[in-house]
């Protein structure tokens, strides 16, 4: 966490019966979710016991690739808590996170992440999660989608500029 940031860091606890609780919600939410003609996954941020946001996977509703259950949970647990750290608080997903989710969570500094169905459920399902996960542990040479690093000489200047800039937030 940025020492510019106001969330103190915490170290997110939790019984077994917390856990089986919010995700029994997470299941709830994804179910709901379905029956709205949306994609079957929910998920929730929960901080000192507390439910901060909830999120629902909106990605035909939106149109967006990237609105995941768990991605739209931190975002609105984000704007809850006027912050981009969630440290101190635990993931609960309907789902194991795929890649993207995993990431954010990464970025959102979340304490824990706790899930319920698996990747393989989620495959079962017609969902990309498993193929994603083994497309990570190949090389990139082998990939359908090519990933081609082009740099031009001022490539590193957005960096050059941020670290020069005296009232950036580090995160």
């Amino acid at each position: 966490m940025s020492a510019e940031s106001t969330t103190p860091v915490t170290r997110a606890t939790a019984t077994e019966a917390d856990d089986a609780r919010w995700l029994a919600r997470t299941i709830e939410l994804a179910v709901e979710n379905v029956a709205a003609g949306g994609g079957p996954f929910g998920a929730l941020i929960v901080r000192d016991g507390e439910l901060v946001a909830e999120g629902q996977n909106r990605v035909t509703a939106n149109l967006d690739p990237t609105a995941h259950a768990e991605v739209t949970a931190i975002r609105a647990a984000c704007q809850v808590v006027g912050d981009f750290s969630l440290a101190g608080a635990t993931l609960y997903t309907s789902c194991e996170p795929c890649p993207l989710c995993l990431s954010a969570s990464l970025w959102a500094r979340v304490d824990r992440v706790v899930y319920a169905a698996d990747r393989h459920d989620a495959a079962r399902g017609g969902f990309d999660d498993l193929e994603f996960y083994e497309l990570f542990r190949r090389d990139r040479s082998t990939w359908d989608l090519p990933v081609v690093a082009a740099r031009p000489d001022d490539a590193s200047a957005p960096f050059e500029a941020w670290l020069a800039h005296d009232h950036r937030t580090d995160y």
